[in-house]
């Protein structure tokens, strides 16, 4: 366990936490909404800190990320607990765990980087929960990976107060945000929390950083699918964040607390991606089903397909390290280098501490 970063004690006593904007108060031995985040006599605390669900080897498409190093592989890891209620969460054994037990793998973070840097990874990943959460422990991997070359990516669902945000992105180099829905009722009512805390997350990446920003929104049948909220969401992305912001429509599969509702149609996705493309959008993508066309990245001057993918295989890829296309030597926006072959494969480590 170490001390929190973000939090101040009431004029009443209350321990208050001031990572994200629930301001969790906090009395002797209780614990936040996250619940990883817990007041110790006259402090507040990670429980967290050092200990994982397990790291992964992924692809970097996985994420999902399109124009961030394509077909690299990026080790993977995250911790327990969450500070949204997602009815739907796809991981919720994970982030609506409350025992400890779950964090199997204990792992510094100089043993993370390392490990990293011997498996040939490009980056390292926060993810399966939130590294929200865990920032403190987030910030002290990423710092031991920058050490060693190795880049950092966030999956998050952006929901943290300005200051935390600041110290977390600072050492993140792409970040992944799910943007649940566009409405303040499905927020509210489907994960508890709000809108505006995201949306000002993403403009602060987009804007304020250097963070490469994609957006990822899980469309769920008769919740956030309608043609006026995706015409509302991806004409926000593209009048206030820019259309060459990449955005990933993914599937639904019934889980957790929505084993009522039916799985995403692909229609739904492909009509959610032409509707990005009218808005304007350049990089509209399909996730969760088998779309080659909707997972290949085209050329805003050309139109040719400059990247072309099989889930996560790249099939054909015609950018120069710098990303211009090959055709006409338009500049596709994003971080580039030699593309990787990693593939489909995925793999499981074991990390000493």
């Amino acid at each position: 366990m170490v001390t929190a970063r973000w939090w101040q004690t009431l004029a009443d006593g209350r321990v208050e936490c001031d990572l994200c904007p629930r301001e969790c108060t906090l009395q002797e031995g209780q614990r936040g909404f996250c619940f990883v985040r817990q007041r110790q006599g006259d402090q507040l605390v990670l429980t967290t800190y050092g200990r994982s669900s397990g790291f992964c080897l992924d692809p970097i498409e996985k994420k999902p990320l399109h124009h961030f190093h394509p077909g690299t592989s990026v080790l993977s890891f995250g911790t327990a607990g969450c500070n949204l209620g997602c009815k739907f969460c796809q991981n919720w054994d994970l982030s609506k765990s409350n025992e400890m037990d779950t964090l199997a793998n204990e792992a510094s973070p100089e043993a993370i980087a390392s490990a990293a840097a011997r498996a040939g990874a490009k980056s390292v990943a926060y993810t399966y929960n939130d590294p929200t959460i865990f920032a403190e422990y987030a910030i002290d991997v990423a710092q031991a990976c920058r050490a060693l070359g190795v880049l950092n990516v966030a999956v998050t669902a952006g929901y943290i107060h300005d200051a935390p945000r600041r110290e977390l992105y600072a050492e993140m180099d792409a970040a992944n945000v799910d943007l649940k829905a566009f409405s303040e009722d499905f927020y509210w009512k489907i994960t508890g929390a709000h809108l505006e805390p995201v949306k000002d997350t993403l403009r602060y990446l987009v804007h304020e950083t250097r963070v490469w920003t994609e957006i990822t929104t899980l469309l769920i049948p008769g919740l956030n699918d309608s043609d006026a909220e995706l015409a509302a969401l991806t004409h926000f992305v593209a009048e206030e964040l820019g259309p060459d912001v990449p955005l990933h429509f993914s599937a639904f599969h019934p889980d957790y607390k929505l084993t009522n509702v039916p799985p995403t149609p692909p229609a739904t996705l492909r009509r959610a991606r032409q509707i990005g493309l009218q808005a304007g959008l350049h990089y509209v993508y399909t996730g969760n089903i088998h779309d080659p066309e909707g997972d290949a990245t085209h050329c805003p001057g050309c139109g040719q397909v400059v990247i072309a993918r099989d889930w996560y295989r790249l099939d054909a890829y015609r950018l120069d390290p710098s990303g211009h296309c090959q055709e006409c030597g338009t500049m596709v926006p994003g971080r580039w280098s030699t593309p990787g072959d990693f593939g489909r494969r995925r793999e499981r480590l074991h990390i000493t501490p």
